[in-house]
């Protein structure tokens, strides 16, 4: 690990963006990219689309091509570099082989500008005497974690990558060094993630708590050298790099040759990047459920049954109050009186409460997640008794059948717990659903609830139901994760053409994976 420090990256520098908005940029263009398809737009370009550019100085013929790459573009391509550009070996790539070393290109110009943050955010922030002087050992820990080590790894990874590249820029590889490196990447990046929910608690106490602390970051944040940027822009880095690089590795995988060395190579790291991302949000999910449980037994008590709480294993769905009604037959008008009941729903059971003050709950009945079902109300009630399902409990904790009749506030709510108390659904069949609405991210969103689906830019997701009040629930294609998220993050994807390309590209991904594994 110690040879990596001796070296210099000579691509590091080529962007004079750091990686915040160079990953900004890139996304901008892939949106451009899929509304080009979606509105038909012949796909005739002999060549990638120039992208903006600063104005180059001139270079002389013996000026290396990383000298001139140096002050070339913002987001620059591999067919900007001059020795490339006019070539003849550029001239007889296919199309699709051009396309792939672009992607292969993307994924190490987009390295080195995450390394220039990294490297910002550890000698800027992180070895800043005055903001040390500020933190205790502890704080320091939480609030920063392995961001070294994090550091190190990326700039390991560039200068191997960078090897690659410079013995041959023509048909250069990437996902062997990917590969090779897997390990490395879970060994730091398994820890920092994890250690999120610490990061984001201590760093909003210190600022909410600590006016040192706060004078001291906004005079680091702005110093011209972190470009105005927010340090807590900088601590999310690597949860949002380890990410996209497995998005780049999927994007060269469906362009490889199939069959290829090459596609296996892919494979093998795209499967590396994507297990050790499902570590990571697991291991997240355990310690935000951990804490949660915890918080919650001290809220709750039990006038049925008593059960223990806290489990390993039980992680929140949803919770919220909602208004139980319940109709008088007796009367001649089946006169409705109404109370509020409490619903905390988990991976494993559903507890019913009559909230308390103070935030606490008296749990009048529970039942095992196998006995519940949510299902629509046909029946059609006047007033403001709209937005309304059933629950029924087939076994609850008396072993009995019970069934209550719900109202939520609005037309996404009702949707969404019914949504959540459905039993578990198996993977989704994409190319099953040809006909299913698709969406793209135009601007990220942060899953607020345990129901909702983060998006970041460009992401495509495919529309399973929507509600009359602005929100939509769908899937991820590029990991099929499942949620919530509101319809003004979104764009529609009209083109029937656009949306049968996307099912395909995913397709190709799960192909490859089911060839290389199936193997072994």
């Amino acid at each position: 690990m110690e040879n990596f420090k001796r070296r210099h990256s000579k691509l590091i520098n080529s962007s004079r963006l750091l990686y915040q908005e160079y990953s900004d940029v890139v996304l901008n263009k892939a949106i451009q990219s899929q509304k080009r398809v979606d509105s038909f737009a012949e796909d005739i370009e002999s060549s990638f689309p120039s992208s903006p550019r600063l104005r180059r100085k001139v270079l002389s013929p013996q000026d290396s091509y990383l000298q001139r790459l140096s002050v070339s573009s913002n987001a620059s391509l591999w067919q900007d570099i001059p020795m490339i550009r006019g070539s003849r070996i550029l001239l007889n790539m296919s199309r699709d082989e051009q396309k792939l070393q672009e992607a292969k290109f993307e994924l190490i110009i987009s390295e080195a500008s995450y390394l220039r943050s990294l490297n910002v955010a550890v000698d800027h922030f992180q070895r800043s005497a005055e903001l040390q002087a500020m933190l205790t050992n502890q704080e320091r820990q939480w609030l920063f974690s392995r961001l070294h080590d994090v550091r190190d790894v990326s700039a390991s990874f560039l200068f191997d990558l960078e090897e690659k590249f410079e013995e041959d820029i023509f048909t250069f590889h990437v996902c062997d060094v990917a590969l090779k490196h897997a390990p490395e990447f879970r060994r730091v990046y398994l820890p920092y993630v994890t250690n999120q929910t610490y990061q984001e608690q201590t760093f909003q106490r210190l600022l909410n708590g600590n006016a040192g602390f706060q004078q001291v970051l906004e005079r680091l944040e702005s110093d011209p050298v972190c470009q105005r940027l927010s340090l807590k822009s900088f601590l999310i880095l690597p949860f949002q790099r380890i990410t996209r690089l497995k998005l780049l590795l999927q994007n060269i995988l469906k362009r490889t040759r199939p069959g290829s060395e090459e596609e296996v190579q892919a494979t093998q790291a795209y499967d590396a990047l994507e297990k050790l991302i499902k570590d990571c949000n697991e291991n997240v999910q355990r310690m935000k459920s951990t804490e949660e449980l915890i918080y919650l037994s001290q809220k709750i008590e039990f006038e049925c049954k008593i059960f223990p709480l806290i489990s390993q294993s039980r992680r929140l769905v949803k919770c919220g109050e909602l208004t139980a009604l319940d109709f008088n037959t007796l009367s001649p008008k089946w006169k409705v009186t109404t109370r509020p009941i409490y619903l905390h729903l988990f991976n494993d059971c559903l507890l019913l409460s009559r909230p308390k003050e103070g935030g606490r709950f008296v749990v009048f009945d529970h039942a095992a997640f196998s006995d519940v079902r949510g299902e629509k109300c046909e029946v059609k009630l006047h007033g403001t008794n709209k937005n309304v399902f059933r629950l029924f409990l087939l076994q609850n904790n008396q072993g009995k059948r019970v069934e209550f009749l719900f109202r939520t506030e609005t037309h996404s709510e009702k949707l969404r717990w019914i949504s959540a108390l459905a039993p578990p659904r198996g993977e989704l069949d994409l190319l099953e659903c040809p006909d299913a609405p698709q969406v793209q991210c135009i601007k990220t969103y942060k899953a607020r609830e345990n129901d909702e689906l983060a998006l970041e830019k460009a992401d495509i997701i495919m529309v399973m139901q929507y509600s009359n009040d602005g929100w939509m629930e769908g899937v991820k294609l590029s990991d099929r994760e499942r949620g919530w998220f509101p319809s003004e993050h979104v764009e529609l994807i009209s083109s029937k053409h656009a949306r049968q390309k996307n099912l395909k590209e995913e397709q190709r991904v799960k192909n490859a994976k089911q060839q290389v594994f199936c193997k072994k």
